[in-house]
């Protein structure tokens, strides 16, 4: 039977060398699926050439983030206040403190928060706060001292046009511990409005008059009218000195008369056209004036606001005067107001942590008011992260992503020099050329000296398997043609091959070796990065269509390395593409060889049962022969002794 298993053996083996090929078309497979991903992505819609890396000068005051394909700029910006919401403290209450049964409404903007309490500890006063804000307002307790602590209710989203309100049994409560008070002088109206027509001057009397203190706020409207050029107010030269009479001299009723005086004029300059927008200013109760910072110019009444603490502390204004110095502009002033913008309708809150307030950030100069501290909306693509306001310009500096570039390009040799490398193992030729020698050349895996010891040991048994396979021989040749060919560049002949961004079997590195080094004939790409990162800096967009690049217009790309990598790769990885047709056939192999093994097996078993018959049969004989032996020995020994 040992002899009779030969051939089911020999099958064994070969459907086992069937399953290691099998494993081999499939990791095959899955190195070109990895090459064609790395070459994908850099030329496809997502290629790292359209990434944006943002820096900011100052992360502490302003950071910044980018979406893809946004243009690179250098932008100032000097952050002059962050976005905040109104924070209140209450003063100090004792732990034995009860808020009262009622009904408490909150404001943040026009969203009201309301609920009813049926009465409790703080502690419980908070938590119905909490359970009910709708992420709105959130409340607080911080222990101040043993015993005492202060409620803390803030609002929860930013800006001037979200300010926390109380109302009802919420009024009630904050009056209580401290937390507001009743103001009676949150808002003033002047009456009346002025016009200043060019080159003219107009005032308009406060009453009462108006004392500058920390909190207020001055607000007016103002517009301007631009007039035709036949309306302007041009201004005429100068009429000269006046020159007094010669006089005359009469003699016998003969009158003469003196030569008349003549003064010599130099010629007449029209000064240029005056544009002042600094139009506005106050008078104090001392005589002294200030003038305001330039308004806007706007057909249609636009607001404007100071802070009266920032422009004269202490002093009381009497009177908001107009000097229109323009020659072809009108002004009009409107709608004056002082207000304080810390008072929550008739409450102010008496220990505010922090109030409700815009960001303001100028942009080289242009001054944006944002309710919240991201701003997604000035720079297309561009979201600004406000965190801190400072008197410093901070520069945001939109510049492409060269780390992900760089990485993409290593990505893709590398993943090309395993492809490259598990090719050259598994179509290795034998030392001789005799085809019964099993002398391979091993030099293939000892050059590899980035593997480690097990991959080592498996590329061993990998070596020569595929050696009379046309198709990974033809593979490989047009894949060294593909890295190895020039391509149109931008650039032109300074960047037309991948060894011009020092990418190549040999790209020069100092002190390397100028012998005969077989390794470089098998097509592996070696990477200069001092070159390649010199590339990048200096010839981006050439490199970019080095790898893929629109020849004909049609937005589409339509050569480059990465681009002819990915039409390469596809046949053999796509469903039904090559790989999957020698791994079905492997498989079909497989199948019809354990058919193969299943008959043997079935033949095997009746041929030992045959076997084992015969051989019952023949121990039979045998016994039969034996017993027929020894008869004839007795009957012998029998016929001997009758004889005697």
């Amino acid at each position: 039977m040992q002899l009779e298993r030969i051939p089911r053996a020999r099958a064994t083996d070969n459907v086992s060398r069937l399953e290691e090929e099998r494993i081999y078309w499939r990791d095959l497979g899955t190195r070109m699926t990895n090459l064609r991903d790395s070459a994908r992505d850099l030329y496809s819609f997502q290629n790292p050439f359209n990434d944006r890396m943002v820096r900011s000068s100052d992360e502490s005051v302003l950071g910044a983030t980018s979406n893809r394909g946004v243009s690179e700029q250098d932008r100032s910006f000097i952050v002059k206040q962050t976005a905040q919401a109104d924070r209140f403290i209450s003063s100090p209450l004792e732990s034995s403190f009860r808020v009262e049964a009622g009904n408490y409404s909150f404001f943040v903007g026009k969203d009201e928060i309301s609920f009813d309490f049926r009465g409790g500890s703080l502690r419980e006063f908070v938590d119905a706060i909490n359970r009910r804000s709708r992420d709105r307002i959130e409340a607080s307790l911080v222990s101040v001292r043993p015993g005492a602590s202060s409620l803390i209710i803030e609002s929860k989203i930013t800006g001037a046009d979200n300010k926390l309100q109380f109302s009802g049994a919420a009024e009630d409560l904050g009056k209580e511990i401290g937390m507001v008070e009743f103001v009676n002088d949150s808002h003033i109206l002047i009456e009346g409005s002025i016009n200043a027509k060019a080159g003219e001057r107009s005032s308009l009397e406060i009453y009462p008059v108006i004392t500058t203190a920390p909190n207020l706020v001055l607000r007016f409207d103002t517009s301007t009218t631009v007039l035709p050029p036949d309306e302007w107010l041009r201004p005429e030269p100068p009429p000269g000195p006046s020159i007094p009479s010669s006089g005359s001299i009469s003699l016998g009723g003969i009158v003469i008369q003196n030569e008349p005086s003549s003064v010599s004029l130099p010629p007449w300059e029209a000064p240029e056209q005056v544009r002042d927008m600094a139009v506005v200013s106050l008078k104090f109760s001392d005589g002294s004036s200030q003038v305001l910072p330039a308004i806007s110019d706007s057909t249609t009444f636009s607001p404007n606001e100071y802070a009266l603490d920032r422009i004269e502390e202490g002093k009381t204004i009497v009177s908001i005067n107009l000097a229109n110095n323009n020659f072809h502009r009108n002004v009009s002033l409107a709608n004056v107001e002082v207000i304080d913008p810390n008072a929550v309708g008739e409450l102010r809150p008496l220990n505010a942590v922090s109030t409700a307030q815009d960001a303001i950030i100028t942009m080289e100069g242009i001054e944006i008011h944002r309710s919240d501290n991201t701003i997604d909306d000035l720079i297309p693509g561009l979201t600004l992260n406000l965190r801190a306001p400072s008197e410093r310009p901070v520069s945001i500096t939109v510049q492409p992503d060269i780390e992900r570039i760089r990485d993409s390009i290593i990505s893709l040799v590398g993943n090309y020099n395993r492809l490259m490398a598990e090719i050259n193992i598994l179509t290795a030729r034998r030392l001789s050329s005799s085809s019964f020698s099993t002398n391979m050349d091993t030099r293939v895996i000892d050059e590899l000296t980035y593997l480690t010891r097990e991959e080592r040991d498996e590329y061993h048994n990998r070596l020569g398997v595929f050696q009379a396979d046309s198709t990974l021989n033809q593979f490989r040749n047009a894949l060294q043609r593909i890295v190895t060919a020039p391509y149109p560049t931008s650039a032109g002949r300074e960047v037309a091959l991948i060894s011009h961004i020092g990418i190549g079997s040999d790209v020069g590195f100092e002190g390397a070796s100028t012998g005969y080094d077989p390794a470089r004939l098998r097509g592996y790409l070696d990477i200069n990065p001092t070159v390649l990162d010199a590339a990048i800096a200096s010839n981006l967009i050439a490199i970019r269509e080095l790898f893929g690049s629109d020849t004909t217009g049609d937005l589409l790309v339509d050569t480059g390395i990465a681009y002819n990598i990915d039409n390469l790769t596809r046949p053999y990885i796509e469903t039904g593409g090559i790989i999957s047709i020698k791994t079905s056939t492997v498989d079909t192999r497989i199948s019809s060889e354990q058919r193969r093994i299943d008959t043997m097996n079935r033949q095997l078993a009746a041929r030992e049962a045959e076997l084992r018959v015969q051989y019952a049969q023949m121990e039979n004989a045998f016994n039969r022969m034996e017993r027929m032996s020894q008869t004839l020995d007795l009957f012998n020994q029998q016929h001997s002794n009758n004889n005697r």
